[in-house]
This record gives structure tokens, C-alpha cells and sequence, in this order.
């Protein structure tokens, strides 16, 4: 069997696909893209092509060692991206040619089902009570919320009593019981998040991400030591060297790579793997679409230290477009009383209406991540 062709299909709402053909017919598919920089990763992905077609596709180690070494230039997000959609196609291939979901060949499934987790609130949280008895209405046990638009380096108390109503609203309206994720998004600095973090703690976060930027996450000893919550981060780190230093340090309790961000299938394997051993938890991190969360979800089947899976089904981003419109099948991905059975179908699981990808891929998109300021006209994180 040999690649014949990587084909590209830019997708509203904010998606790329790719698809990968071979010479006898077995077709595979996968996401690279980085949110507001999808064309840029469909670049790299028709680069790095030539490196792939020819090849076997279920040489998938060689094949990505090659794509990660042969450049010379390594990791980041765009290099990585575009390599995490081609592995989540090669192993699409490689499952639907033996008949068999991919986790399967990773050892097989250690669970039978997915608990999964709903957003709620959208960029700049509201109506937060509301939306979280909603999705608890829904079968969710747990859901995400955004902390706090943007704040300062150094901001005033009133943004810290803010950012804790909404979270108190939130644990009112569900009860004790549901878990709570609240998301800081990297629009916290240091000198505020050690005074937010704290804050929260009679709230029982389920966790909180990305309490600092991925930049400085060498302060996570003095913003979060000795909380009584866990902390995770990860969906800006793009490799297992990247991940390494955090689970050394000890103040990380739950690593999120993004499969269409750090590698694709092989990297994110071996990054739980890593995490297992430091007695880290990890829930990957998926605010994207259907082939992002199938590889995903095959990931958490075979990972024993997964505990929880992010998806993005209604969430505020999907303008037009939602994660289920792009199969032919939605049944795989129909989330029931909050988890989702692991995946049984050939490959990543799920089937690609390819007809409504071509039609929606004349559309594209042109998705942008907000650029927001502050009252003094700076730059703000978004």
C-alpha cells in the first residue's frame, strides 16, 4: 500500500480537515489545524507532504519520526499541528485496513465508556446559573467555564469578587456534586492568579487550567502550591520535551495536550504514558472537530490515567457549523447521560460525509482568536 495524496478542506466554523489516499483505496482522515491559523498549518501540511506520498502509510513511527526530525526545525505549534493531522489519518488507515478501532491497536480499551464535559458562558462568562442547570438537565456530571474576560498583570480586587460570584453562581445552581472546570485561559498573570486561585477554593474546582501562561509556568510553585484543587494545563505545549519539566516540578495534577496540536495519536500516547508515571491525570483537550475528538476519544479508551474528555459540541465558537453536522453518522459521537461509549468503528470510529466537507470547504473560513485591549489601550490575552 502506498500514499497517493493529501488533500486539505478548510471548514466552517474554525476547522481544517485532511484526508490522505492510497493506491488501493483506503482513505484516512484527520485535523490539522491551530484556531486563527489554519491556513498557515494547511501550508505546512501540503510541505510535509512530500515526505509522505510514496510512503507506506503503516509505517507510522518512521513516517512521523520523519516529519519530526527530518526538517531539522522542530515542535511549535504549526510544525506540530500539521504532523498531528497526518498521524490521525495514518492511523485511521491503518485501522480501517485491519478492520479494527485504533485503540485497539494500542493494547486495547481499559474502559468501556468517556465521561465527557460541556462549555458553558462563552469568551466573557454570563448567564452562567442558567446555562449550567442546562447542561446538567442534559446528563452532564461536569462542565467548563471561562474564569474572567480579560484582567491586568495587576488588577483591582473587584475583578477577583467577580470571577468568584460567577464560580459561586455556577456551584449553587448544581449542587455539590457536579464537577466545576474553570478555565483562566492564560488571561491571568502571576500576580493576580496566586490571589484568584486561592479565592476559589471553597468552590471544589473539578480544576483549574491554565491558571498562568504557558511561559511562565516555572511560577506554578509559588501561584499554586499546597491548593486543595487540581491544576491543569497543557493545550499550548506541543511535545513530551514540553511536558517533561512541569510533571518534574511536581504542581501540574492534569496534563491536556491536544491531539490536532502535539503530534497527533503517537505523540499524545506517549505523553499520557509520561504523565502515568509522574501519577498525573489527563483529560485532552478538544474545543475543535469530529476527527479531533474520535482520535481523542481513542486515546482515553487505552490511557488508564484519562479521566475526562473535552468536546465542543454547541459550544459558542460553532457558528453554522457543529461537530456532528460532518459525519455521516452521528451516532458514535451522541453523548448520553454525559459520557460517550468508546469508539468500536474501524479506525478513528467515525465516518466522514465527504460530500458536505468539498461543499463546506468552498465556503472555508477566515476565524480569527479575538484580539482584546485594556482600558489603557495595551494589549490584553485573550
Amino acid at each position: 500500500m502506498k500514499i497517493t495524496a493529501l488533500k486539505t478542506f478548510l471548514v466552517p466554523p474554525r476547522w481544517l480537515f485532511l484526508k490522505i489516499e492510497t493506491d488501493e483505496g483506503v482513505a484516512g482522515w484527520g485535523e490539522p489545524v491551530i484556531e486563527g491559523r489554519a491556513r498557515t498549518v494547511e501550508a505546512a501540511v501540503q510541505e510535509l507532504a512530500e515526505y509522505v506520498v510514496g510512503r507506506d502509510p503503516r509505517r507510522i513511527e518512521d513516517i512521523w519520526q520523519t516529519l519530526y526530525r527530518g526538517g531539522f526545525y522542530r515542535g511549535g505549534p504549526i510544525l506540530m499541528s500539521a504532523i498531528a493531522g497526518i498521524d490521525q489519518a495514518l492511523w485511521d488507515i491503518k485501522g480501517r485496513d485491519l478492520g479494527v478501532p485504533v485503540s485497539d491497536l494500542l493494547g486495547g480499551a481499559c474502559r468501556d465508556r468517556v465521561r465527557m464535559y460541556a462549555w458553558i458562558g462563552g469568551d466573557r462568562p454570563a448567564d452562567i446559573a442558567a446555562k449550567a442547570r442546562t447542561v446538567v438537565e442534559n446528563g452532564f456530571t461536569a462542565f467548563k467555564m471561562n474564569g474572567t474576560p480579560e484582567m491586568a498583570i495587576v488588577d483591582s480586587h473587584r475583578k477577583v469578587e467577580e470571577a468568584v460570584a460567577r464560580v459561586a453562581e455556577a456551584r449553587q445552581a448544581v449542587g455539590p456534586d457536579v464537577g466545576i472546570a474553570i478555565d483562566f485561559h492564560g488571561r491571568v498573570h502571576r500576580p493576580m492568579a496566586k490571589v484568584l486561585l486561592r479565592e476559589l477554593e471553597p468552590f471544589h474546582p473539578m480544576f483549574v487550567e491554565e491558571p498562568v501562561l504557558p511561559e511562565h509556568l516555572h511560577t506554578l510553585r509559588s501561584v499554586a502550591g499546597n491548593l486543595g484543587f487540581p491544576i491543569a494545563t497543557g493545550e499550548r505545549l506541543f511535545t513530551r520535551a514540553d511536558f517533561r519539566p512541569i510533571l518534574e516540578a511536581g504542581y501540574v495534577d492534569i496534563v491536556q495536550p491536544d491531539l490536532s496540536h502535539c503530534g497527533g495519536i503517537t505523540e499524545g500516547r506517549k505523553i499520557a504514558i509520561l504523565a502515568e508515571t509522574y501519577d498525573v491525570a489527563v483529560a485532552p483537550h478538544c474545543p475543535l472537530g469530529p476527527l479531533c475528538l474520535a482520535a481523542s476519544l481513542q486515546l482515553d479508551a487505552v490511557a488508564h490515567n484519562a479521566f475526562i474528555q473535552e468536546q465542543s459540541m454547541g459550544m459558542h465558537y460553532n457558528q453554522g457549523n457543529d461537530v456532528l453536522d460532518y459525519l455521516l453518522d452521528p451516532s458514535p459521537l451522541r453523548i448520553e447521560n454525559g459520557y460517550l461509549p468508546v469508539l468500536t468503528g474501524p479506525g478513528l470510529g467515525v465516518e466522514v460525509n465527504e460530500a458536505f466537507v468539498v461543499e463546506q470547504a468552498k465556503k472555508g473560513h477566515e476565524w480569527r482568536s479575538p484580539v482584546w485591549r485594556h482600558a489603557d489601550g495595551s494589549v490584553a490575552e485573550w
